[in-house]
C-alpha cells in the first residue's frame, strides 16, 4: 500500500472528507464535459461515429495511463499523483477549449488524449486512497465516496444544462472548470492519509513484481471482467444519453442534459445508500441485482415513446449502474498489501469498458442512431452478472 498503516481517527475524519471532496471535483470534471457533448458535435459539426473517434482519442490517453497508475501511486503516494493528475487535466481543459474556440478538431482530439491521461492517474489514485480509508475505517464507505463523483457530476451536469440554456459558449465554461481543477488538486490532497515510501527496487526494474503478478491472479482479472462489463452500462450513459435523447426523441439540447442529470442523480442516490444494502446483503446479489436494473432500464429508455417514460428508464438504468464500480474497487483491494496492483489492474480493464466502448457505439450510431446501438451493450451486462461471483470478499485472515 501506499499510505501508512496506522492513523489517529482525526486524520482518518480529515481524509475521509478530503477523499470525498476530490471524488466529487473529479465527477464535477468529467460531467462538465460529458453533459456538453452535443455542442462540441455541433461546434465541429461531426457526425456521431466521427464523435466516437473524438471520444475514442480520450479512451487510449487514459489507457496508456492506467496500467502505470497504480505504481505511480506507490511511488508518489497518493496524494501527489493526484495532485500530477488535476495539474494535467486542467491543462489539457484549457487545450480542449482554445481547440474549440478555434473549431479545431484535431487540436481537441490531442488536448482530449492527454486529458485522458490525467484521468487515469486520477481515478486510481483516488480509489486507492478511497479503499484504505474504507479498510481503516471498517465498513463499506467506496459507493459513498463514488456517490461524491456522481454528485460532482450532477452537479456538472446541471450547470452545463443551465449554461447551455443561457447560450454560454462551451469553452468559456471549459476554461472556468480547469481553474477550479488546477486549485482544489494542489490543495485537498494534503489531508490524505501520510504516504509511506515502498522500499527501492532494482535499477532497471520498470514496476513492482506484484504489479506484475497481478495481471496473472485469477480472481483479480474476473473482476476486472465483471467490472468491464459493468462500467460499460455507466460509460455509455455517460457519454450517449443527451445525445441519445436529443437524436431519438427529438429534445432540445437542456433537455438531452436534464435527461443526463436524471441518470446521474439516480446513480448518486443510489451510491449513498447502497453501501448499507451491501453490508446487509453482501456484494454479490447487489452486484447481480444491480445489472438486472440496468437492463431493464436500459431498455425501457431505448424503446420508450415518450420523454417522462424514457426519463423513468435512465433512472433505472442509473440505478443498476451506480454500484458496479465501486464494489469492483473494494473488491480488488480486500488484500491491503497488494490492493494498489489490484487496483490498477481493475481499473485497466473496467475502464477500457468505460471510455473506449462509448466511441464504438458511436461508430454503430451512425449505422443504426445512437439509441438504439445502446442496446449493444445489454451482452456485457450479462457476462457482469453471470460472472459476479468473483466479486465474493476475501476470507479474513
Amino acid at each position: 500500500m501506499t499510505v501508512s498503516t496506522t492513523a489517529s481517527a482525526t486524520q482518518l475524519r480529515v481524509a475521509v472528507i478530503a477523499t470525498f471532496v476530490v471524488f466529487g471535483i473529479n465527477g464535477l470534471v468529467f460531467a462538465s464535459w460529458a453533459a456538453r457533448i452535443p455542442a462540441v458535435t455541433d461546434t465541429l459539426n461531426l457526425t456521431p461515429g466521427q464523435m466516437g473517434g473524438l471520444l475514442l482519442c480520450l479512451a487510449v490517453g487514459s489507457l496508456i495511463a492506467l496500467p502505470s497508475a497504480g505504481y505511480v501511486a506507490s511511488k508518489l503516494g497518493t496524494a501527489n499523483t493526484v495532485r500530477l493528475a488535476g495539474l494535467i487535466s486542467a491543462l489539457a481543459g484549457v487545450g480542449i477549449a482554445l481547440s474549440l474556440s478555434a473549431a479545431s478538431t484535431v487540436g481537441t482530439a490531442i488536448s482530449l488524449f492527454v486529458f485522458g491521461i490525467g484521468i487515469g492517474l486520477w481515478d486510481v489514485a483516488i480509489n486507492i486512497e478511497g479503499a484504505d480509508v474504507e479498510h481503516k475505517l471498517g465498513r463499506t464507505v467506496m459507493p459513498q465516496l463514488h456517490a461524491a463523483f456522481s454528485g460532482g457530476a450532477f452537479l456538472g451536469a446541471i450547470i452545463g444544462a443551465g449554461l447551455a440554456n443561457l447560450g454560454v459558449e462551451l469553452p468559456a465554461h471549459l476554461l472556468v472548470i480547469a481553474v477550479v481543477v488546477a486549485v482544489a488538486t494542489q490543495w485537498l490532497p494534503k489531508y490524505f492519509l501520510p504516504h509511506i515510501p515502498e522500499p527501492p527496487h532494482p535499477e532497471g526494474e520498470l514496476a513492482p513484481p506484484k504489479v506484475r503478478s497481478a495481471w496473472r491472479d485469477r480472481r483479480t482479472l474476473l473482476i476486472g471482467v465483471v467490472v468491464l462489463g459493468a462500467t460499460l452500462t455507466e460509460g455509455a450513459g455517460n457519454d450517449w444519453i443527451a445525445k441519445a435523447a436529443v437524436d431519438g426523441l427529438d429534445v432540445t439540447e437542456a433537455n438531452g442534459a436534464l435527461m443526463f442529470a436524471a441518470f446521474v442523480l439516480a446513480m448518486t442516490a443510489m451510491r449513498f445508500f447502497g453501501g448499507r444494502a451491501i453490508d446487509k446483503f453482501g456484494r454479490v446479489p447487489v452486484l447481480r441485482g444491480s445489472m438486472a436494473a440496468a437492463a431493464i432500464g436500459l431498455t425501457l429508455f431505448v424503446f420508450a415513446p415518450t420523454l417522462w417514460l424514457a426519463m423513468i428508464g435512465v433512472a433505472l438504468w442509473g440505478i443498476g449502474a451506480a454500484l458496479a464500480f465501486p464494489m469492483g474497487m473494494s473488491a480488488a483491494a480486500d488484500d491491503p498489501k497488494r490492493a494498489a496492483a489490484r487496483v490498477s489492474v481493475v481499473s485497466t480493464l473496467g475502464y477500457v469498458a468505460f471510455l473506449a466502448g462509448p466511441p464504438l457505439l458511436g461508430f454503430l450510431g451512425d449505422v443504426v442512431g445512437i439509441r438504439f446501438a445502446l442496446l449493444a451493450i445489454g451482452l456485457p451486462i450479462l457476462v457482469a452478472l453471470v460472472l459476479a461471483g468473483a466479486a465474493k470478499p476475501l476470507p479474513k485472515k
